[in-house]
């Protein structure tokens, strides 16, 4: 039976996470290739050592463990290494998004893929889930939670698909610009919509 699958994405510091939390707490298969790609690259993992292989030694922290905030700093600021970095980690990301997707079940299942739209992976999933939030609103939770600089923040978000880019991409749109309970009433109706949609699938087989 194929699952209907819902690709979440949207620009770093938009609310992925929190609405991925919110689709879960109602049994929602939840797949988080950004906790993959941390798994892929822990130490004696394959992906690791070719990191260090294509970056050198200074991308690990004092135990021999990816330095992921010193290899964010590396790529963000250089479109040749981070397309470097992706060679490498993508296609480890997408086979064990695979596996996990094909194990899962459920209804549907939502896939967070935060570079859908970078990486073109449209094809992965049925439908793209888009998690809008404002520039501005971005920009102040990178400071408020990762410590960034106004310019890095800025810099962070430069180098990932525009938000008119993402818009285009999208079939369906989360704006996550006002409070949490609105954000939980967006989640509850696109829930009953998919869970409609999986459904209709389920009978045209």
């Amino acid at each position: 039976m194929k699952t209907l699958r819902i690709g979440l994405t949207g620009g770093i510091a938009s609310g992925k996470s929190t609405v991925a939390n919110l689709f879960a707490a109602r049994g929602v298969p939840v797949i988080d290739t950004d906790e993959i790609a941390r798994e892929v690259v822990a130490p004696g993992r394959p992906a690791l050592a070719r990191i260090v292989q294509e970056f050198g030694r200074e991308v690990l922290d004092s135990v021999g463990r990816l330095d992921r905030r010193r290899m964010r700093e590396l790529v963000f600021s250089d479109a040749g290494r981070r397309q470097r970095l992706e060679s490498i980690l993508h296609p480890e990301i997408l086979r064990e998004m695979a596996s996990r997707s094909a194990q899962a079940g459920g209804a549907y299942q939502l896939l967070v893929i935060p570079l859908l739209v970078e990486g073109r992976h449209e094809d992965e999933v049925d439908r793209v889930l888009l998690v809008d939030s404002a520039p501005e609103q971005q920009v102040e939770r990178l400071l408020r939670r990762d410590g960034e600089t106004p310019a890095r923040a800025r810099t962070m978000l430069a180098a990932q698909a525009s938000r008119a880019a993402r818009l285009a991409a999208a079939d369906d749109v989360i704006r996550n610009e006002a409070s949490l309970a609105e954000l939980e009433s967006q989640v509850a109706r696109l829930h009953e919509s998919y869970q409609r949609l999986a459904a209709a699938q389920e009978r045209a087989r």
